[in-house]
């Protein structure tokens, strides 16, 4: 099984003034994707651009051969607590009619991702969950 779901807690990525007018009310995560999108490129994914999505902020990652993204947003009703999800979170896709294999892929970003976590000093709690 894939790890796709990362939680954890950190004071460090409060809402910023103006998150909640680009995705939906209570939602945030903008300066978590912030913090991925400087500290992927380090551990080998670019990043392409931080989208805001209704559910938070999406980190998409140049790949050519999938579509690769990293979630991230708070969880409801806890100031501190985050999830960060990996797209895709099946083991394969269909792209242009052929199957491709997304685990080794998905394997190291899901490293690349906790690597960044644990390096910043006020991270804790890191926990894989399905």
């Amino acid at each position: 099984m894939q790890r796709t779901q990362l939680q954890f807690r950190s004071p460090a990525f409060p809402p910023l003034p103006d998150e909640e007018g680009q995705i939906n009310p209570d939602r945030y995560g903008r300066r978590l994707a912030d913090y991925l999108a400087q500290a992927l490129p380090a551990r080998g994914f670019a990043v392409r651009t931080i989208t805001a999505e209704d559910w938070g902020w999406m980190v998409e990652l140049q790949h050519d051969a999938f579509p690769l993204w990293i979630g991230c947003s708070n969880v409801d009703d806890e100031d501190d607590a985050f999830l960060c999800c990996i797209e895709p979170a099946r083991p394969t896709v269909r792209r242009w009619f052929r199957r491709i294999d997304t685990r080794a892929t998905v394997a190291r970003l899901a490293e690349a991702l906790e690597a960044a976590l644990r390096a910043h000093p006020e991270v804790a709690g890191i926990e894989w969950v399905e």
